[in-house]
């Protein structure tokens, strides 16, 4: 399937992003932060399957694949929040589901918490969004230095199934894409030691979690490495009032690429299950 890729100005940031699919309902898929990642490399497996029903958008960050970068390198959260609470509100006019893997969660969150009238429901993968200390395993992500056989060293961190460093393909995909001039800069310049800091700045308190009514339905792989499921998915199960978790043993960070038709399954079985949203606004 080709997945169509347009541009749109979103607070004259000139954003990327993939759209597909027909409907009276839109799905939103937030992307992760890792080298060389973008909106495609990210949900390529998911957004057929989601598009036969459902109308699709997965745009580029700010900074990651062809969406602009910043010429200042001032890339901070409350950035990144706006520009994707522009991005919804450009292409759809009712509440969107919205799908947040790892660092896309922590945004996600975010818009749920500071604009719920936007989120119909929320789904989070792998999540950050709690204070908590940052993993080794995370460290070694946002402190990447573009090379071949980091890349490869990355992509066994992110999987379970260590066959999946062996697809060639894959990490040179990744590899290529953390290459090009303007993706390094950018990405050096949003995780800069010391990158606690960073993680800091992407959690809500746990009273500001406690308030969000949406509708969550939470994915965790029970050995990820990289976002620690007693950190993150088992604070929020325990914050979050009206929320769900599905845990995914036998694998690692990528949820959507380990356990694609299941998480696709458990996906689309908790978007159409009719439970009426709370929207609170809040300014």
């Amino acid at each position: 399937m080709q997945i169509g890729s347009k541009y749109m100005g979103i607070h004259g940031i000139q954003t990327h992003y993939h759209e597909e699919g027909f409907g009276d309902e839109t799905i939103i898929l937030i992307h992760g932060s890792g080298p060389g990642v973008s909106a495609l490399a990210n949900w390529r497996l998911v957004i057929p399957r989601l598009s036969e029903s459902y109308k699709v958008f997965a745009p580029d960050i700010i900074g990651f694949g062809e969406t602009d970068k910043l010429a200042n390198h001032d890339y901070t959260v409350e950035l990144w929040i706006e520009h994707l609470i522009g991005f919804i509100e450009a292409v759809s006019d009712k509440p969107v589901y919205l799908v947040g893997n790892s660092f896309g969660g922590a945004l996600s969150l975010h818009i749920a918490y500071r604009r719920p009238d936007l989120v119909k429901k929320l789904i989070l993968m792998g999540s950050v969004g709690t204070k908590h200390p940052i993993s080794a395993g995370l460290e070694l992500v946002w402190g990447y230095e573009p090379g071949l056989e980091s890349m490869r060293e990355l992509i066994r961190l992110f999987s379970y199934n260590q066959e999946t460093a062996n697809n060639e393909e894959l990490v040179r995909m990744r590899y290529e894409a953390s290459m090009r001039s303007d993706t390094r800069e950018a990405f050096s310049a949003m995780f800069p030691a010391p990158r606690q800091k960073k993680l800091d700045e992407m959690a809500l308190e746990d009273e500001q979690i406690k308030e969000i009514q949406i509708q969550t339905l939470i994915f965790h792989g029970l050995h990820d490495q990289v976002i620690p499921i007693e950190h993150t998915s088992y604070r929020f199960i325990q914050l979050l009032p009206h929320a769900e978790l599905h845990v995914f043993n036998e694998c690692g960070h990528w949820t959507q690429i380990e356990k694609t038709e299941p998480f696709i399954d458990n996906l689309l079985t908790f978007i159409k299950t009719n439970r009426k949203p709370v929207y609170k606004q809040r300014i």
